[in-house]
């Protein structure tokens, strides 16, 4: 800030100083604006929507894992069984409410035959939730 003193040596020295009193009287008229406007534009409509109670469905679908091996055997939970009692099981799987999911797990070295026709099973028995299960690939560096 400049002194006022009574030697000359200053007095005709241009002030170097900024007047903050104009720019904080912007940003105050600035604020009142924007605290005025900021409810007006939430565009809310008040409704008094209806009370319902309703209990929330859990129901859990069964998963069936159905493996095959790489000679094409089919395992059932674990269990062998052929292509004829498979597409039994599906029939049967398909008719229960809600659906169980198939997590299919097959062998790399398997013949894409085999898979397709227990996949062409499961379809036909009606079965909509199928899945493939496999390993992550690992890379070098992962956690």
């Amino acid at each position: 800030m400049a002194f006022a003193s009574f030697d000359n040596k200053g007095g005709n020295a241009p002030l170097a100083e900024i007047n903050m009193v104009p720019l904080i009287d912007v940003m105050l008229v600035l604020l009142v604006i924007f605290i005025v406007t900021a409810p007006l534009l939430s565009h809310s409509v008040k409704l008094e929507l209806p009370k319902a109670s309703a209990q929330t469905v859990s129901a859990k679908a069964p998963k069936i894992d159905l493996s095959i091996d790489a000679a094409g055997v089919r395992y059932w939970d674990g269990q062998a069984l052929s292509r004829e009692e498979a597409a039994q099981r599906f029939a049967a799987q398909a008719q229960l409410q809600p659906q169980p999911e198939v997590h299919l797990r097959a062998d790399q070295s398997v013949a894409y035959r085999v898979v397709a026709e227990t996949l062409a099973d499961a379809s036909k028995a009606g079965l909509n939730k199928i899945g493939f299960v496999t390993d992550p690939v690992t890379t070098p560096g992962a956690k």
